[in-house]
């Protein structure tokens, strides 16, 4: 992490791109992850998560279209199904999530960026 940050990033996400400026005016330069051209590796979307204390539906992009029609936003889907749905598909991952050394968050509304700076 470069000072520290990592934002996982979508560059057509108006949040997203809010965090990244809030990050830079805060001084520091974070490693910029694309993740919806290189996608998620498994472990470490699940670190991501650990460190952040949540659940794969709590980071679940639900209001994408995908997330209906593979039904991961009925109450049966588990973690598991989701997850895996997450892997194979970037675009359900919520965004912008930002590591830092104070943890990881998904900084969505876009001010939550600062109880990480």
């Amino acid at each position: 992490m470069a000072n520290g940050f990592t934002i996982y990033h979508n560059p057509n996400c108006g949040t997203s791109r809010t965090v990244l400026a809030t990050i830079e005016a805060a001084g520091a330069r974070p490693d910029v992850m694309l993740y919806m051209q290189t996608g998620w590796k498994r472990k470490e979307l699940e670190r991501l998560m650990s460190r952040a204390g949540v659940t794969p539906r709590a980071w679940l992009r639900a209001k994408e279209p995908l997330a209906s029609e593979l039904g991961l936003n009925e109450a049966d889907a588990g973690d598991a199904a989701i997850l895996d749905a997450m892997i194979a598909h970037p675009v359900l991952v919520d965004r912008p999530v930002v590591e830092t050394p104070k943890g990881v968050r998904l900084c969505r509304p876009a001010e939550t960026v600062a109880e990480l700076l």
